[in-house]
Order: C-alpha cells, then structure tokens, then sequence
C-alpha cells in the first residue's frame, strides 16, 4: 500500500508537474551559457499576473482613498492612477526581461539619469501636484473659499490636481501653483464660517466731541446693508496720533469678498455725517521754523 502511495506521488511529480514545468518552459531560447536569453511562457504568465494584480490593488488603493470624496474630487485622482500604472507596468517590464537573461543594466542606467533630469526639470510640477493632492485629501481648501496669496486677494472658483484658480474683485482670475498652500503663509479668510470682521478707521481734530464721534459711527455700520446686526459693531478709541484723535469701527460681514466696497460706502457717509455735524477730519501739519544766520 505505501509503496503504490509513494509510485503515485512519483507519477504526480514526474509526468504531471513535469508537463506543467516542459509547457512554461517553451518559448525562445536564444544563446548559451551567461549570455543566454529565456523568454518562455512562464515568464510572460508571471508578467500578466503581475500586471493584472497590480491594476487591480490600484484601482482598489483608488476606491479606498477616494471613497468619501466628492465625483469631481474623484475624477482629480485619475492622471496620478494612471501615472502610478505606467511606472509599476515599466518596473515589472524590466524585472522580466531581466528573469528571461536581458542584461538591463545599461536600459536601468540610460533611465535613471532621465528620470534625474527629469526630475529636476519637473520639481515645480511635481510639488504642485503633491500640494493639490493635500488639499483635496485634507479639505484645507474649498471652492468658495476668500484667500490672500502675496498680498492679491480672490474666491476660489475651480481647484484643480496642479493648480487653484480664484476670482479676483476686479474679475480677473488668479492661477495659484498648488505649491503655495503648503509652503508660502496663506490667509484663508472663510475657512472656518464665513462671517469675517473688518473695520474702517478715520481721524478727528483734538478737542472734537469723543462720544458724538462714537454714536456717528455707531450709527453709519449700523444702516450699512452688508454689515451684520449681530455680532453688533463697535467702536474703539484707537491712539492719540500725531494730527488726530484716531477711532475705528469694527464690524461684521458675510460677504468679506466685497469688503472694500463696504468700506467705501461707509467711508461716505462717515465723510457726510462729520460734515453736518461740524466733526473736523485734520490732516499733518508741519511748523517750518526759518533762522537767519547772524551777520
């Protein structure tokens, strides 16, 4: 009984795994020795395996990352995907050709002193990109959002994998590298609500009334349409200046992309108001002081 267990087993490995082993063994078998080359079936089965697999842990890596983004975020992500599977489809190429005797040193060497150059040539592209992952990923950044970037102010309208693009207030639209949100100071002014504050300030002769200037003030934010009721507005006695007693109100909007419109209209009425109200707004003064040399 053992021995016609152990002839079974001889036959299994001998004639079957052997016709297995003969069938992924045929192809092309050219040369002899170091310098021999084997592309057999086997190794091209090994190639679309791997190549099949790998399509497959992306595209379940891509549902994973994506799964709670938006469609729009979703389809952002489809050129690194497709980036990712050239570079792994190149990588198992090379692996393969290498099993079957191709000597790839000189293809490895030719290509990493590309992907060098390249590289260096594409370090802007590669950061923007890195960055539009980030703020997609982390929803630091969001269409509708009122930024400053060096010192230009705009509204996010569109964000794209490598670049962000923002409407100024003179409509005109601002394309921001992606790069700058992770690397440069940048004020997101809607980021956490949309009611941001802002103020206006203006100057007062010395000895005008303090407390008319105040309830002027008071009185313009609080008839201004944009400008919120509550939180109310409020007005601080800033400084004594150098020409003028210097006071700011402070306010509270939902609209802070049209802030300085507000501003402007309020600056108006404020213009108007001290005029009917005899409030003079000084401007700097200078005492020139002209001494004659003594004969």
């Amino acid at each position: 009984m053992q021995e016609e267990s152990e002839d079974i087993k001889e036959i299994i490995k001998e004639d079957v795994w052997g016709s297995i082993k003969g069938f992924l063994d045929l192809g092309f078998h050219i040369g002899e020795g170091e310098k021999s080359i084997h592309l057999t079936i086997g190794l091209l089965l090994l190639l679309t395996i791997t190549l099949v697999a790998t399509k497959f842990i992306l595209k379940w890596s891509r549902h994973i990352l994506t799964r709670k983004m938006q469609q729009e975020d979703k389809q952002k992500f489809t050129s690194v995907f497709k980036f990712l599977n050239y570079v792994i489809y190149l990588i198992a190429v090379l692996v393969t050709l290498s099993a079957a005797g191709v000597d790839i040193t000189l293809v490895i060497t030719a290509s990493a002193a590309l992907f060098v150059g390249l590289g260096l040539a594409l370090q802007e592209l590669f950061k923007d990109v890195l960055g539009g992952i980030f703020i997609i990923v982390d929803k630091s950044l969001q269409v509708g959002d009122v930024v400053e970037v060096d010192g230009k102010v705009g509204k996010v309208f569109e964000i794209k994998l490598r670049t962000t693009r923002a409407l100024t207030r003179d409509d005109k639209v601002l394309i921001l590298p992606n790069h700058k949100f992770i690397s440069d100071i940048v004020y997101n002014y809607t980021q956490n609500h949309r009611t941001t504050r802002e103020k206006v300030s203006v100057g007062v002769a010395y000895g005008s009334d303090v407390d008319l200037v105040t309830k002027i003030l008071e009185e313009i934010a609080h008839g201004q349409r944009l400008v919120l009721k509550n939180p109310k507005p409020f007005v601080l006695f800033e400084d004594f200046g150098d020409s003028a007693l210097t006071f700011s109100i402070y306010f509270f909007t939902n609209d802070t992309f049209r802030d300085p419109r507000i501003k402007s209209e309020m600056r108006y009425k404020i213009n108007e108001k001290f005029k009917e109200n005899n409030v003079t707004i000084p401007f700097p003064q200078r005492d020139i002081h002209i001494i004659q040399p003594k004969q």
